[in-house]
């Protein structure tokens, strides 16, 4: 019988990256315009069909 092997991320790299970001956010590694910056730069690629249609994806 083939052992079972999960793809992506799971429960635990999840926790690890949670953990990591605040981390990085109590060592002033993070702040609140970087993170403002790096989400209008996901919604930027993920909407990428919006900005064509003269939509403002900026959040400030």
């Amino acid at each position: 019988m083939a052992a079972y092997r999960r793809r992506g991320l799971g429960l635990v790299g999840l926790i690890y990256i949670l953990i990591g970001i605040y981390v990085a956010w109590v060592h002033d590694y993070l702040n609140a315009p970087l993170l403002r910056e790096i989400a209008e730069a996901l919604l930027a690629i993920f909407l990428w069909f919006l900005p064509l249609l003269d939509v403002d994806l900026n959040l400030g």
